[in-house]
């Protein structure tokens, strides 16, 4: 890490703030837009993961964080429960273009895996974009598993979705 990463200050917090969640819905529509071209039919998508966590959750098993870089947020991921029992979800994991390569995004996993544990659950699963690479790495550093992949034309798009599991006691949510 250059001298220059070392003095920024990373905090990784719940994201509880007012503005956090519009945060990560505005973050998502803009970013995915200049790298991806993808359209708004992408930012639909994730307000409505976000406005379901903000009106439904229950802190005892939901939980959404934000990094922050010198007092600004950079990045986001949401836990939050799956259809099944003992099956926690990862959503809306994002890191910044301007804060990649400070380890902000193994950083919120880190923190959602935690609380995953901690809350009971015995597996974690995500849905990604097979052009997501830098996320599909971090998922891979902590033993997620693909499971599946379909073509899907979404946001403008031709795509490959992805699902992937991880067990937190080693197997998984296939088992």
């Amino acid at each position: 890490m250059s001298s220059g990463a070392s003095r920024r200050q990373v905090v990784i917090r719940r994201a509880d703030r007012p503005g956090d969640l519009g945060w990560v819905v505005m973050a998502h529509g803009e970013l995915y837009d200049r790298q991806f071209g993808w359209n708004t039919d992408f930012e639909a998508l994730v307000a409505e993961i976000v406005a379901d966590y903000a009106t439904r959750r229950d802190p005892a098993t939901e939980a959404a964080w934000i990094a922050e870089v010198d007092g600004e947020r950079a990045g986001c991921v949401l836990l939050v429960a799956g259809e099944q029992p003992e099956v926690a979800k990862l959503r809306v994991l994002l890191v910044t273009p301007a804060a990649r390569g400070l380890g902000l995004g193994t950083r919120l996993v880190e923190e959602a895996l935690g609380f995953a544990r901690a809350a009971g659950y015995r597996h974690v699963t995500l849905w990604t974009n097979d052009n997501l690479v830098s996320a599909r790495r971090i998922y891979e550093h902590f033993g997620f598993v693909l499971i599946a992949e379909e073509p899907h034309h979404s946001f403008g798009h031709d795509l490959v979705g992805q699902t992937w599991t991880l067990g937190l006691d080693g197997g998984t949510a296939e088992e």
